[in-house]
């Protein structure tokens, strides 16, 4: 979890640089960026779910939030896959 948790980050700062300091990147580092959050998000929540047991879908404890969260943003902001595919294309695989 912990390393989804990096690998998310280190390319949401490369997005982030890309945007002040290299802005030819920024589409592909952005699309980068999203398909890897998107998918690190859905995946961490759900094993927190799974590794807290029966408290980590109950109201006591907020990792069901975080899972929600995650499907709605993906849903709103693209799935990976769809990043992926733009990220493809961008680097010119797309067949």
């Amino acid at each position: 979890m912990l390393r989804d948790t990096e690998s998310a980050r280190s390319a949401t700062y490369f997005a982030a640089w890309a945007a002040d300091a290299d802005p030819e990147r920024l589409s592909l580092a952005a699309a980068m960026a999203k398909a890897i959050a998107s998918e690190s998000g859905r995946t961490v929540t759900g094993d927190a779910i799974q590794l807290h047991g029966g408290i980590g879908f109950t109201w006591e404890y907020p990792a069901h939030l975080y899972l929600k969260r995650a499907k709605a943003d993906a849903i709103a902001l693209g799935t990976a896959e769809r990043h992926r595919a733009a990220l493809a294309a961008l680097v010119g695989l797309d067949a």
